[in-house]
């Protein structure tokens, strides 16, 4: 591997040629073999929006030449498209406030400008007017926010869409209800699709009420929260430009001591991520017990084959899309915990467990967007009722009795239901049987439709 001679201010250190990182990253590579699991893109891609923003607020207060500001930008612009990936290899378990991953930016931006002419420090230029201690806060929180207002909001949006239109698609279909794993009264198929698509689109509105908090950034705070080395105003300044390249409402935390030392927006956020979650694995489970079968199950909905489901049961087929939502809401819980334990542990002017923190949150955003997606798509759009199944079963039910409860008591409705089971006999024929009303009374009173 040929290698280039790259100093800091520890020393010198070999360089993989090929590469536009320097000292620091290249120490934090050696020093940091752990685990495999790398700075998630959406920090790298955070990290660009961040320190093109700077250098222009940087170029506003005289910190920074016009040319010195644009070359910056011309790179970010470059880390947005994808187009330097490779130039990002530090992993998360590094030091706890993202100082590395920081330097690694300033660093490969830095060289990247040089070979286009323009000579930049990666501390003095690219850094100027920050700390490691104020960037990576503030790109964790862009990053997360956009993580939600891009990934995880659209696709729960487009799945909730996906429901409200199974929900219209049988507005009179009838089945029966289930509490406890046991049957209950009747309600429309519809009512029970229409809960589902709620359950997705209530902990969208918590992730919107989420987002003001969580687009307060650390930015001006530099080292300690007393915005040390930075302009007066700079980070106003840097928040407008931000807002203007992503279109999100990013301000700057009018309390830096606490921008620095808290990661409670993270908490909350990830919260309403853990609701949506929570909410999911319910959904999962609802269609996949009701789906079960094709014959010994409950076998009242039908869903998507996607693909042989046993390696030694020919024929076998199943509900593979709802087992992927399961598990991916699994990992976004423990993410959970991460996430809050992390946030528990800011001492004195910083918290200095950033990097694990975006990992889990990012990650956790991630798969929500994916899975949404993929159970739409995969499952959701394909869920057709089992129409003979749920009425069989409907007016098998001994629930029915309860909407005799107003003309016979509940004590005799209650004898009418233990009979027909005992008996194994319709509910009608139990009702007879004990002469409480007669059959046309029954028909009258028994009827599904008034039941809902």
């Amino acid at each position: 591997m040929n290698t280039r001679i790259e100093h800091d201010t520890m020393g010198e250190i070999a360089v993989p040629a090929e590469h536009h990182w320097g000292a620091q990253t290249q120490r934090s590579l050696e020093n940091f073999k752990i685990g495999g699991q790398r700075q998630p893109q959406e920090i790298i891609t955070a990290f660009a929006y961040l320190k093109e923003a700077c250098a222009q607020a940087n170029a506003d207060c005289g910190k920074l030449t016009a040319e010195q500001a644009g070359a910056i930008a011309a790179v970010c612009a470059e880390i947005r498209a994808g187009r330097w990936n490779d130039e990002f290899p530090l992993v998360v378990w590094q030091t706890g406030s993202g100082t590395q991953t920081n330097m690694n930016v300033n660093e490969v931006i830095a060289h990247l400008a040089a070979d286009r002419g323009m000579r930049l420090h990666p501390n003095d230029h690219v850094n100027a007017s920050q700390s490691s201690n104020d960037t990576f806060p503030s790109a964790l929180h862009i990053a997360a926010a956009l993580s939600v207002t891009e990934q995880v909001l659209p696709a729960a949006e487009r799945l909730a869409g996906a429901f409200r239109r199974l929900e219209e698609a049988y507005p009179d279909l009838i089945r029966i209800g289930r509490t406890h794993l046991q049957d209950a009264t009747p309600l429309k198929f519809a009512q029970e699709v229409s809960g589902w698509r709620e359950l997705v689109e209530a902990p969208c509105r918590m992730l919107r009420t989420a987002l003001p908090e969580l687009t307060k950034l650390a930015i001006g705070g530099t080292a300690v929260g007393t915005g040390l080395n930075a302009p007066k105003g700079y980070d106003e300044m840097v928040c407008g430009r931000l807002r203007a390249m992503t279109g999100v409402d990013f301000t700057p935390d009018a309390n830096k001591f606490h921008a620095l030392t808290s990661k409670d927006a993270l908490v909350f956020a990830h919260g309403a991520l853990k609701a949506l979650a929570a909410n999911l694995m319910k959904i999962a489970n609802d269609i996949r017990f009701e789906a079960s079968g094709p014959r010994c199950g409950m076998g009242e909905l039908n869903i998507p084959e996607n693909e042989p489901g046993s390696s030694i049961m020919p024929g076998k087929v199943n509900p593979t899309q709802c087992e992927a939502v399961t598990m991916a809401a699994v990992q976004v819980m423990g993410n959970d915990a991460a996430i809050g334990f992390a946030a528990s542990q800011g001492n004195f002017q910083l918290n200095v467990f950033l990097p694990v923190s975006a990992y889990n949150f990012l990650l956790s955003a991630r798969l929500l967007g994916d899975v949404c997606d993929s159970f739409r798509v995969h499952c959701v759009e394909g869920i057709t009722p089992n129409v003979e199944r749920m009425t069989a079963n409907l007016h098998n039910s001994l629930m029915l009795v309860t909407c005799l409860t107003p003309r016979i008591g509940y004590e005799a409705a209650a004898a009418c239901a233990k009979k027909a089971l005992h008996d194994g006999t319709t509910l009608k024929e139990a009702v007879l049987a004990l002469g409480y009303l007669t059959g046309p009374e029954f028909d009258e009173t028994v009827r599904p439709e008034k039941m809902v």
